[in-house]
């Protein structure tokens, strides 16, 4: 089985909403939104050259993923400024729908995260943000 193929058999079948993968290290995790990326980042977890598989991706997940340094990443949904931000920063894409957006949870609007960073168009500018929005949400670490 190769790393795409392993990476998003776990994501589908195991009920992660994201899977991080190279060789025999895996890292995976059930949260929801960017929490598990901001952690992993936070953490020093050293996933450079992983391939990754998730659930949703939007523009500030997207930004995560260059500043984690991952190789590739399959998506289940990603948005046009997500498949842009990985492209443009040379991260191989597959994924299975994509759409203007990703849509906020209570299926009202732009997902809070997304709007956060739309106007953004560098890592290391968008990361603060996510941060403050995170804050704004009283989502913790």
């Amino acid at each position: 089985m190769n790393k795409w193929s392993y990476a998003k058999e776990k994501l589908l079948s195991e009920g992660y909403t994201c899977v991080l993968c190279s060789g025999s290290t895996v890292y995976t995790s059930a949260l929801r939104g960017v929490k598990p990326l901001v952690q992993w980042l936070k953490n020093g977890t050293d996933v450079k050259g992983f391939y990754a598989a998730d659930k949703v991706v939007g523009k500030a997940t997207a930004f995560l993923y260059v500043l984690l340094g991952v190789q590739a990443v399959y998506a289940h949904v990603i948005s046009r400024p997500a498949l842009a931000v990985l492209k443009e920063n040379g991260i191989e894409v597959q994924y299975g729908t994509l759409v203007e957006n990703i849509i906020n949870r209570k299926g009202d609007g732009i997902c809070p995260f997304e709007e956060a960073v739309i106007k953004i168009s560098d890592a290391h500018e968008a990361y603060p943000a996510i941060l403050r929005k995170m804050k704004e949400m009283n989502i913790e670490l």
